[in-house]
């Protein structure tokens, strides 16, 4: 199904019977559930002017009663290839590998770019219906495509400006040297609009793990990028990946907080002590992870790395497309995947793990505390059939509107 929205208001108005998150309720110091109240909210010019207590007689557009959270982070996803908007299509059990998948992707490229950008922007409705008004995507950069994956995204982008917003990140998804990607990576580099460089599984692709992340790391450097690395590597040449941009990190403190690695697979593989030691260090270089949260095989350390101090971020990856077709696009669905497989059931729990799907400031501190929303706060929000944090992670509540850059979108 394709989702849309429909624009509801914009510039400067004001919305009542809205439900926010006020305080924790407890019971011999357990949290049990969530106080919340009812508020009116005032926008003007992208931001929160005013926050007062709900009147149901004030001229206003009426929440009903909706939830508002911030809105919600798609930090790994491929907007640029997929297949959504054409026929259901499952995966052949013939591509087994990255070699098979990147020798599929030479042959059916060419006729996905001459749609791309249509399809590119229903994808991105179908995550803004979930409520992610923004998302860090990896656009493909390869002798076949060339730019123009980058270049159809960014159309997509342009078009979607009032209402979703990204950060890019340059992916060389057929190997810098397994085919020869280093001149347009070069290229694409040069880009404005190009945040991060991104590399794809050095030794099992290029045949070396420092020569293509040596090269991924310079062009980092010499244009002021951030580095996103997809490393599905689970074995040592996976763990010397990590070690090597943790070292680069530490070496260039301009790449600290910029540096990221995908998948990062060999840390499910690790015992005990060797995750405390890596996360701990992952912390000390600010080397972030970025998961989907494979739930097959091993599950990654994520509360581990948490716990120590790492940024981890949340993604789909892929939604409808030749590499998976599991990707639903929704971001409460992902963090209610993370509440079932490391177990956090409680309210206290629920209500935390929320944070991987809007990557900010939570409604409530660790405390109970309120600390969300405040004047003068960016206007991203998004409207939620749920009547707590807790709810929403739990039932995957359903999405009424979202608000990007103070533009009010009711989905449908």
């Amino acid at each position: 199904m394709l989702s849309s929205h429909q624009l509801l208001a914009k510039g400067h108005y004001t919305l009542k019977n809205i439900r926010l998150e006020t305080g924790f309720e407890y019971e011999n110091e357990e949290v049990i559930g969530t106080h919340t109240d009812l508020f009116c909210i005032e926008i003007d010019n992208g931001k929160i002017k005013a926050i007062r207590a709900h009147d149901p007689k004030e001229e206003a557009i009426d929440m009903k009663g909706r939830l508002m959270l911030p809105a919600f982070k798609d930090m790994h996803i491929h907007i640029d290839k997929t297949l959504f908007g054409l026929p259901w299509q499952a995966l052949s059990p013939k591509r087994k590998t990255v070699a098979d998948m990147i020798a599929y992707e030479q042959e059916i490229i060419p006729d996905l770019l001459k749609t791309s950008t249509a399809r590119a922007e229903q994808l991105i409705g179908l995550l803004q219906s979930y409520g992610t008004t923004y998302a860090r995507t990896h656009f493909n950069v390869d002798p076949t495509s060339g730019l123009q994956s980058f270049e159809h995204l960014l159309r997509a982008l342009e078009h979607k400006q009032e209402s979703f917003k990204a950060e890019l990140v340059a992916f060389p998804q057929h190997g810098l040297y397994y085919t020869d990607s280093v001149p347009l990576m070069k290229e694409v580099a040069m880009y404005d609009q190009v945040d991060f460089i991104g590399g794809l599984d050095p030794f099992s692709i290029d045949g070396s793990v420092e020569k293509p992340l040596e090269f991924t790391v310079q062009l980092a450097l010499d244009h002021g990028k951030g580095i996103d690395i997809h490393l599905h590597e689970a074995g040592p040449s996976g763990v010397q990946a990590i070690q090597y941009l943790m070292d680069k990190a530490i070496e260039n403190p301009q790449l600290q907080g910029k540096t990221f690695i995908s998948h990062a697979f060999a840390l499910a593989h690790l015992n005990t002590k060797e995750v405390e030691e890596i996360a701990e260090k992952l912390a000390f270089a600010q080397v972030g992870i970025a998961s989907s949260v494979p739930f097959k095989g091993r599950p990654l350390p994520i509360p581990e790395l948490k716990k120590r101090g790492v940024h981890v971020l949340i993604g789909n990856d892929n939604v409808q497309d030749y590499w998976s077709t599991f990707g639903t696009g929704n971001m409460l669905q992902k963090a209610n995947l993370i509440a079932e497989l490391y177990g956090y059931a409680t309210e206290f729990q629920l209500s935390r793990t929320l944070q991987f799907a809007i990557q900010d400031r939570l409604p409530l501190d660790d405390e109970g505390k309120q600390q969300w929303p405040r004047i003068h706060d960016d206007a991203q929000f998004v409207f939620i059939n749920a009547t707590c944090s807790a709810e929403a992670v739990s039932r995957m509540s359903t999405v009424h509107a979202f608000m990007h850059n103070g533009n009010l979108f009711v989905t449908y």
